[in-house]
């Protein structure tokens, strides 16, 4: 199998996360749940990928991390926990449905929000984005880096922007952590949404968010914390008091190994080997007549996927044979992100998206063009 999904998922992951992810899940207990070995084992395990992570994202104190399973119970929390009835919020005009979603359904709570439009190829303009600011604006939730169109958003300087209005900024990162450098403060975040099983290395069910220092929102879930066990109200201590119930101590460590992974390698290491794959992917699929890529043409304004649309076949089409024929793994459809396909113009057919990892190999980019060419009608196909 060649696997090109590692915007869904990536695939295969360090040995270390296997490894650590197999020894936890054997060895330790259920953290903050007594005094026993077995519990305080497993606390440190969690301890330790707050500290990893806040290492990684420039978080000054880690216990401002919480985790949940994935980005969308992050921003489900973020969205539901910080904003009330008559409050505004702008996005932009390629979210996933993890924002467009939530904040549909917060439309019954009376609270609004505005698509900030980018063009085509999924560019934003922070002035156009200042223009539809409100005076009940009081949050400005952005994806990183779009999810069908690559293309990378311009966080810091909306960070900026919320900073001089006195906004709240939310960040969507679950295609940018771990593969593009992220410093909360640099970027004026004070709300950042990740998810483990992306470019974090980790396992599925693996994610959290880090809330500023001085910031409060309500838990999305109430119940069991391990502490303060004789209130029948939720306990104000974090990370304890967002994070009820029993956490997936092996996922969660197992994501420390792979977030351990990255700071080893270095960040500017892994991101400089997928603009590598990136710009050979580009200009292998423009050798191919009748197929456009959706986006940015310039690999350094875009993360590590490519999607594209062929003239005359459908995207689904190809996918499976892909699959099929080749056994190479890639995605098509609309990604669970319309949005952005309406600003492509795609949302009739979709796109097939290609997203190389960490451990894909320039030659096996090669073998995904030979068969995309012999796919398309061989080499008569190929411009």
């Amino acid at each position: 199998m060649l696997y090109l999904d590692n915007a869904a998922t990536t695939w295969p992951k360090p040995e270390e996360v296997y490894l650590t992810h197999d020894r936890v899940f054997r060895n330790v207990g259920n953290a903050g749940r007594g005094v026993n070995r077995a519990s305080l084992a497993a606390g440190r395990q969690l301890i330790h990928t707050r500290d990893s992570l806040a290492r990684l994202f420039n978080i000054r104190r880690s216990e401002r991390i919480v985790f949940t399973q994935n980005v969308t119970e992050s921003i489900n929390t973020g969205l539901q926990g910080l904003l009330e009835g008559g409050d505004h919020v702008l996005i932009s005009s390629v979210e996933h449905n993890s924002v467009v979603r939530p904040l549909e359904y917060l439309k019954k709570r009376g609270v609004q929000y505005t698509v900030v439009p980018s063009s085509k190829e999924g560019l934003l303009d922070v002035n156009t984005i200042e223009s539809y600011l409100r005076p009940e604006t009081r949050l400005l939730c952005f994806t990183h880096a779009s999810n069908v169109l690559g293309t990378i958003l311009p966080v810091k300087e909306i960070g900026e922007l919320a900073h001089r209005n006195n906004l709240l900024f939310m960040v969507d990162s679950a295609q940018t952590a771990g593969v593009i450098p992220i410093d909360v403060d640099d970027m004026n975040i004070d709300f950042l949404a990740f998810t483990g099983h992306k470019g974090l290395l980790g396992p599925p069910g693996t994610g959290g968010y880090y809330l500023r220092e001085g910031l409060d929102l309500n838990p999305l879930i109430y119940g069991g914390t391990g502490t303060n066990s004789a209130m029948q109200k939720q306990p104000g201590i974090w990370p304890e008091a967002m994070e009820s119930g029993t956490r997936n101590v092996p996922g969660i460590a197992a994501l420390g190994a792979g977030v351990d992974y990255i700071l080893k390698e270095g960040i500017n290491k892994i991101r400089q080997h997928e603009l590598d794959l990136i710009t050979l992917l580009m200009e292998l699929i423009k050798k191919l007549a009748g197929v456009e890529i959706l986006g940015v043409q310039s690999p350094k304004l875009r993360t590590g996927l490519v999607s594209c649309t062929f003239l005359d076949v459908s995207p689904d089409s190809i996918c499976a044979q892909l699959d099929r024929n080749y056994g190479i793994i890639t995605r098509s459809g609309l990604h669970c992100a319309p949005f952005a396909h309406s600003t492509a113009g795609t949302m009739q057919n979709g796109a097939l998206r290609i997203s190389p990892g960490p451990f894909n190999t320039e030659a096996e980019l090669g073998t995904l063009y030979k068969a995309l060419a012999d796919i398309l009608g061989g080499e008569n196909k190929i411009g």
